[in-house]
């Protein structure tokens, strides 16, 4: 009799590639226009203001600012409350400039 191993079966490769998903940009960080803030499935957080969501959900900025996070209350559709994450990009523009103290004499 001959004998050999039956051809096909092997131990390895159904391995996946992992998404890299997740925060890239977090509370305070400067983003340029175009960049990823966020990869996710589904709508974890929610697209705020100069921010857009992608066809896979990635969220991403719009116009050059600092990110900022926020929770707000949104009604679902049977009148229930949701607490949900927003994600926003704040522009330079709209920040108000923080004046130095002038150091007190003594």
């Amino acid at each position: 009799m001959s004998h050999k191993k039956a051809a096909g079966s092997t131990s390895l490769g159904r391995e996946s590639e992992s998404k890299r998903l997740g925060v890239k940009l977090t509370d305070g960080e400067w983003a340029k226009v175009g960049a990823i803030v966020i990869r996710q499935r589904g709508t974890k957080y929610q697209p705020g203001l100069n921010v857009k969501k992608g066809g896979d959900d990635t969220l991403f900025a719009i116009k050059s600012g600092f990110v900022k996070f926020s929770t707000k209350r949104l009604k679902k559709y049977d009148n229930s409350l949701k607490v949900c994450k927003i994600v926003s990009i704040i522009p330079k523009e709209t920040l108000k400039p923080v004046k130095a103290k002038a150091k007190a004499k003594k």
